[in-house]
């Protein structure tokens, strides 16, 4: 085996040229041709192929030359310098080198996409749409209403588009990661989502489809914030001052109607605001709709206004100028007076009329509408009179509150500690890794200890629920934890990182997407769910 001959009778002919020739000379002659000695004359000349010997396969050498081959090609892939590498980076323990590229390693996503717009955006809201809670299958489809923040003022747009045909871009499907975990001896009970996994492997070929439409909008948008139970309300804070409600109703029907929906009366497509509030004195960024009581709005300016919004009379059965009263509840109290501004308001989750806010001076205040003028409770979390940026409120475990602060530091906070007079509450967690002013925080809308924050560098994601080394941990006289995590140190907690993108500005969890996460930065929007979530 191993080797090919097409020599069959190479021996026999040669014995025969021995019989019919003989030396003279040195040279060969024929011998006498008797009757007993008869020659035949071949009129073709016998031809002979030479034998091909195939070798055995050798598996290992092959793989031996392949790698030599990989190795020279990743010397040219760095541009033949010796000792270049491909090593992950993380912002919490390395400076990014000036002219350093980061690539992204699409393995770490079930899903990544990227857009870039034309105008960079400071704040976006993801819209709630009818396709069904906690969904996983893909493709998945969003609707998200954002705001520019163009070089003029009349360019400026809050746009509404709609994202779609968001496939799987990890090579790998859940089925493949099972079987590679399980082994392959493992047999499926049941075969019958064999057509479904084809039917997904063909959708995971399609490109992403945007579809968008452009309101008018006066001013830089600050912030933009749709109502929960209205999606097609959408606030947006103005860097002219002004407070501006859209119905963006005839904007979703043309959406529907795009992608097959039967839509029955389709409204029509407003590009103007439908109420335009003047009574700030001037910009903010502080606004959010109640989760608890439908239409109730609270907007606050970086003069330390607090602004109440409620349906009028009649409901919200037609959106007009006459749709909501507005009261200007609070001003400026306590240390902070000097410098009052509102950076961040956060309704309760549980009570309708509890909310919170994140102010200058490192003041968050607690307020109940039934006590106008004043706070319920004032508290100053940041010792250092550190500004507080962002706070978000744990839906599903009420008396916890996130703060991030213009000092890099991300805190967990129990308020029933800030019930204690005369004394500074100790937070339940505290990150002090962070390099860069912590710039948006929210909690999982459906995971009580899962939370995801940005800052100038990246998008994190921590889970709070997993715990420390015993002599790790640090804790006060009054039994809390406390997390001192210190420069350069990667906290246990920190599940994924998300870099890449320029000066990261808000960062939002989708309601209805199990683990999708949507950000905007100065280098565009991106769209991922983390491969471990």
């Amino acid at each position: 085996m191993g080797k090919k001959s097409k020599r069959t009778q190479s021996s026999n002919a040669d014995s025969t040229a021995q019989k019919l020739t003989a030396k003279k000379d040195g040279k060969p002659t024929l011998l006498d041709e008797s009757p007993d000695n008869l020659q035949f004359e071949d009129p073709f000349e016998d031809e002979f192929e030479e034998e091909e010997i195939l070798e055995e396969y050798d598996g290992e050498e092959e793989e031996e030359e392949e790698k030599e081959e990989d190795m020279v090609d990743d010397e040219d892939d760095g541009n033949n310098q010796p000792g270049a590498k491909v090593q992950s980076w993380n912002p919490l323990t390395s400076n990014l080198d000036a002219g350093t590229k980061l690539e992204i390693d699409e393995t770490a996503y079930k899903m990544h996409h990227s857009l870039t717009p034309e105008w960079p955006s400071l704040s976006f809201d993801i819209l709630r749409d009818n396709l069904g809670e906690s969904r996983t299958r893909f493709p998945h489809s969003m609707t998200v209403a954002a705001g520019t923040q163009a070089d003029r003022v009349d360019r400026n747009k809050l746009i509404i588009m709609k994202l779609s045909d968001l496939c799987r871009t990890n090579a790998k499907t859940e089925e493949e990661l099972e079987d590679e975990m399980l082994g392959e001896e493992y047999d499926k009970e049941d075969d019958s989502d064999d057509d479904d996994n084809s039917d997904e492997e063909e959708v995971e070929d399609r490109d992403p489809v945007l579809e968008h439409f452009h309101l008018n909008h006066k001013g830089g948008v600050n912030r933009v914030r749709a109502m929960p139970q209205k999606s097609e309300i959408v606030a947006t804070w103005s860097d002219v001052g002004t407070v501006n409600l859209y119905d963006v109703g005839g904007v979703l029907d043309s959406f529907d109607r795009s992608s097959g929906g039967d839509v029955k009366n389709q409204r029509k497509i407003n590009k103007n605001p439908f109420f335009v509030y003047q009574g700030h004195s001037t910009e903010g960024y502080a606004m959010d709709w109640s989760k608890v009581n439908e239409g109730h709005l609270v907007t606050g300016d970086c003069d330390g206004n607090i602004h109440l919004w409620c349906p009028a009379e009649g409901g919200l059965s037609k959106y007009s100028t006459s749709s909501f009263k507005v009261s200007n509840a609070y001003g400026p109290t306590g240390g902070n007076i000097d410098h009052p501004s509102v950076e961040d308001l956060q309704w309760s989750p549980t009570e309708g009329t509890v909310f919170a806010s994140a102010e200058c001076g490192g003041y968050v205040k607690i307020f109940d509408t039934r006590c106008s003028g004043r706070p319920m409770l004032t508290t100053k979390i940041h010792e250092n009179g550190s500004d507080v940026n962002v706070i978000s409120w744990n839906p599903i475990i009420s008396n916890l509150l996130a703060s991030g602060g213009d000092d890099g530091l991300f805190s967990v906070w129990d308020l029933r500690s800030f019930q204690t007079p005369d004394t500074t509450p100790q937070p339940l967690a505290r990150f002090t890794c962070h390099k860069k002013p912590i710039t948006s925080v929210q909690w999982h809308p459906s995971d009580e200890s899962m939370i995801v924050i940005s800052d100038e560098d990246a998008t994190y994601i921590y889970d709070l629920s997993i715990e420390e080394d015993e002599e790790e941990e640090e804790q006060d006289q009054g039994g809390m934890f406390i997390r001192a995590a210190g420069e350069g140190e990667i906290p246990p907690q920190l599940l994924f990182v998300h870099c890449g993108s320029q000066s990261v500005k808000e960062v939002h969890w989708h309601p209805q997407i199990t683990s999708m996460v949507m950000t905007t930065a100065l280098s565009g929007y991106s769209v991922f769910i983390p491969s471990n979530l």
